[in-house]
């Protein structure tokens, strides 16, 4: 009898220490089910395993609070970005050879370590079963509309099943393959919550007025496909034992690097990729990435790991995404370190917001953008009257100026100017562009300036259809 009152107590000391310590027991013994803590006991979770005590609160983005961000550019002190050219042992990179050998695996390698977290090696198979197409007209053009769903193999930890939503339009009188541009959508309830706390100024900005994206691309010949992050991976700290992060870790929370939600949508991207390679209406090579906000920050991502995609439309997608880390203007570090935002990054991303400060980041944003080199990335912002200076525009041009030495060590054009353009101003002639609308948080304003852009790289294979 002892022994059987001792063995579920040694369970409980061995799983609580597994979820102290990060240690996954799920190869020792898989739970029955994931492992349910709320996002404060998860967050509290990484901070005991990095020995952190309390971490700096970030600013608010309400203007009026006595804690409000920066949005003063002369309030923006000084610093010093990592240089995409310098190895880890401080010789200078001169030749493209010595980058795709050395320095683009240190910054990756500093990025999975401690930004992003590190994607698994082996993840599950995909299945892709197509549950419905239509024919309508969109705009007045004939669009084909493909539903699927991407069944992921759950055959490791059975009670965790992953589905990846995506939509597939092409013109229905293409007669070769076509381009096609994929966005990481919102799904429709939070569209709807959004937009009822917008202003009627801000919802005006934010519907924009004229043609639709998707119509813009028709319009060009080009397809398009809309992938669901959250129908594969939860935007919240709860969802880190749940979805593909917890299908991989067998229901266990995560070690300090491993992935967060970024890198989870990124991959269900790359998974889309997969089956668009098997569309017979779909040229696979000439297939871009684009996204909105935290979906902008998942989009760079993609590009940066999967080279594969052929372009990056990047939208508004602030402090994680395009813009300078280190810039003390508007979003913070301190905020996405804290619990509502810290399941987009890995676990040690926390120690930028406790004992190390933003300046000790082993990289910065220009060098996620330069592992996009040397393929065409636009880098979109809203205006600070409609959007804010939370997104903080110049940050992420900046972010665009600091990546341009790679691009040119790659035989492509950087930005050409490191002036931040006023609004509405296009910079284009390079292989990175940057625009900022006079909208709201949307990508809307730029679509029609990022296909005059795009129109260099990507070539439809069928006349534009008219719309009407």
């Amino acid at each position: 009898m002892r022994i059987v009152r001792f063995i579920p107590w040694v369970s409980r000391v061995l799983l609580a220490y597994g979820l102290a310590s990060g240690i996954n027991l799920a190869s020792q013994s898989a739970p029955a089910s994931p492992v349910h803590l709320s996002a404060e006991q998860d967050h509290q979770r990484l901070m005991d395993l990095l020995h952190i005590t309390a971490l700096r609160r970030g600013p608010d983005g309400d203007p009026k609070s006595p804690n409000a961000a920066n949005v003063d550019e002369s309030k923006v002190p000084g610093y010093t970005l990592p240089d995409p050219l310098i190895l880890k042992n401080g010789q200078r990179v001169t030749s493209a050879e010595v980058w795709w050998k050395e320095r683009r695996p240190e910054i990756v390698e500093d990025f999975d370590r401690e930004i992003y977290g590190r994607a698994p090696k082996d993840t599950p198979k995909v299945n892709w079963e197509l549950t419905g197409t239509t024919r309508e007209n969109n705009g007045g053009v004939p669009v084909i509309t493909k539903k699927l769903v991407g069944h992921v193999d759950n055959s490791a930890s059975p009670l965790i099943k992953v589905d990846i939503q995506l939509t597939l339009g092409v013109p229905a009188n293409a007669t070769r393959l076509v381009p096609v541009m994929m966005e990481l959508a919102f799904d429709p309830e939070f569209l709807a919550a959004y937009r009822k706390r917008l202003s009627a100024a801000r919802l005006a900005a934010f519907d924009g007025h004229g043609p639709t994206w998707q119509q813009q691309l028709l319009a060009q010949g080009w397809g398009y496909a809309i992938l669901l992050p959250t129908s594969f991976q939860a935007d919240n700290g709860v969802g880190l034992t749940e979805a593909i992060i917890g299908l991989v870790n067998k229901g266990q929370p995560r070690n300090l690097d491993n992935w967060g939600a970024l890198r989870a949508w990124a991959w269900g991207a790359s998974r889309a990729l997969d089956y668009l390679e098997t569309e017979k209406s779909v040229d696979a090579k000439q297939v871009g990435i684009e996204g909105l906000s935290r979906y902008g920050k998942a989009a760079l991502v993609t590009m940066a790991y999967d080279p594969r995609f052929a372009i990056a439309f990047i939208a508004s997608s602030g402090e994680g995404g395009a813009k300078i880390l280190r810039r003390k203007f508007g979003e913070q570090v301190e905020n996405v370190a804290a619990t509502s935002e810290y399941h987009w990054m890995a676990g040690n991303f926390l120690k930028y917001a406790g004992p190390l400060t933003p300046n000790d980041l082993p990289a910065d944003a220009h060098e996620l953008i330069a592992l996009c080199a040397p393929r065409p990335v636009f880098i979109s912002s809203g205006s600070p009257q409609l959007e804010g200076g939370w997104i903080d525009g110049k940050g992420m041009f900046l972010g665009a100026v600091g990546a341009g030495p790679v691009y040119k060590l790659l035989g492509k054009r950087d930005l050409g100017t490191t002036e931040f353009p006023a609004i509405e101003t296009a910079v284009i002639d390079g292989d990175i562009a940057f625009r900022q609308h006079s909208g709201g948080h949307t990508a809307g304003p730029n679509w029609s300036t990022f296909l005059t852009f795009a129109s260099r790289y990507i070539k439809a294979s069928v006349d534009p259809p008219p719309i009407h």
